[in-house]
């Protein structure tokens, strides 16, 4: 659904798929996405999908947290969105869909097309009797 690109830090390079929410961020061990660089806070930051205005970064109370370069409490994410907080960097971005497999439906409309073909074929020998 989500994916969180590590910009900076240790974990740089890192791409996290997030699938569920809230998503808690910072140094403990308890928090979604753990990272343990300098200036991040054991609980630092949520993301949290919110059903009417998408997706919403949530500071912890007096933490810094930057979104492109200006500073949040609250915000609306929206897609290649960077935010910085202690020394980590990170993107937020769409996840690539997954496609759902349509070998079933092809079947049914393969059965279906055999079925009609069928059915004619046995009226027009009806027909011609």
């Amino acid at each position: 659904m989500v994916q969180i690109h590590i910009l900076s830090g240790k974990k740089a390079g890192h791409v996290q798929v997030v699938r569920r929410f809230p998503l808690g961020i910072g140094r403990a061990a308890v928090n979604d996405l753990c990272l343990d660089d300098s200036g991040v806070w054991d609980h630092h930051l949520t993301l949290a999908l919110q059903k009417r205005t998408g997706f919403v970064l949530q500071a912890a109370a007096d933490a810094f947290v930057a979104v492109n370069d200006e500073p949040q409490t609250s915000v609306r994410l929206r897609p290649g969105d960077i935010i910085s907080f202690g020394s980590a960097k990170l993107q937020f971005w769409l996840a690539a869909p997954q496609q759902r497999g349509l070998r079933l439906r092809e079947g049914f409309v393969w059965l279906l097309l055999g079925v009609v073909t069928g059915a004619q074929g046995i009226l027009i020998f009806l027909l011609l009797k």
